[in-house]
């Protein structure tokens, strides 16, 4: 069990496989008010980055729960070094469908919606660890502005221009859920180049250790190309953010 390799390789050097920094996973912290002891589960929960740092800073304690076996690794390797590794842990499995034996206070899928189907169907899940009362937090792409065609869309890795909605659509989509919006952090540029740009060193270092193997051309391709898409299209339409919900 683990993600399409190419992912492995694009960003086997990222703490953090979204546009936050780590400043942004601080704020969203504080302005959760987290406490010692706040149980957390993490679905999607890449090298554990959120996970370890607010164990670290918050006290709180928690369960991350990734397909990839080298970034549950990572997360692990992260846990011990910041001494947090009695606090988290991390499961190699696959998120989808994944319910805590213990209910939570903050369930989370910062990035990785596809394991319900979606947004409507990933709050479905976090919900069933949930306590009542608790924190859902999702994260998720939105257009900061309406690409003019569906080519610029697809420029930004989107399928469609209807898969994202613009922030006050996302907003209110999550109102028709049934849920209040009662926090949000959003990624800026400067956290798009740091995710997205990182990936170029990593791609081109890879290749120079692994000239022959056989993902090498389409790593080639995707560093020769990658710059030029990123700033063209996804820096310029599309927005990300975590929004933290309450049911209503």
């Amino acid at each position: 069990m683990d993600i399409p390799r190419i992912f492995n390789i694009t960003e086997s050097a990222h703490r953090i496989h979204n546009p936050f920094t780590p400043e942004k996973f601080a704020t969203l912290g504080a302005a959760l008010r987290l406490e010692p002891g706040t149980r957390v589960l993490d679905l999607g929960s890449g090298s554990g980055e959120m996970l370890c740092t607010w164990a670290r800073d918050y006290g709180v304690i928690g369960t991350g729960v990734d397909m990839s076996k080298l970034f549950t690794g990572q997360a692990k390797l992260r846990a011990e070094e910041l001494g947090v590794a009695d606090r988290v842990k991390f499961i190699h499995g696959d998120a989808a469908g994944y319910v805590s034996d213990e209910k939570v206070d903050v369930a989370a899928c910062v990035g990785a919606t596809w394991i319900g189907g979606g947004v409507a169907g990933t709050i479905e899940l976090l919900a069933r660890s949930l306590r009542t009362g608790g924190l859902i937090l999702i994260g998720e792409p939105y257009w900061r502005q309406l690409p003019p065609t569906e080519d610029v869309a697809k420029g930004c890795l989107a399928t469609s221009i209807s898969e994202f909605l613009t922030l006050p659509e996302l907003l209110a989509s999550f109102g028709h859920l049934g849920y209040d919006v009662v926090e949000m952090v959003l990624a800026d540029q400067d956290g798009w180049d740091r995710y997205e740009a990182a990936k170029w060193l990593t791609m081109r270092r890879w290749l120079e250790a692994n000239p022959d193997d056989e993902l090498a051309k389409e790593v080639r391709t995707q560093l020769t190309s990658e710059p030029g898409r990123y700033a063209t299209y996804t820096r310029e339409y599309t927005g990300w953010g975590v929004f933290a919900l309450m049911k209503r």
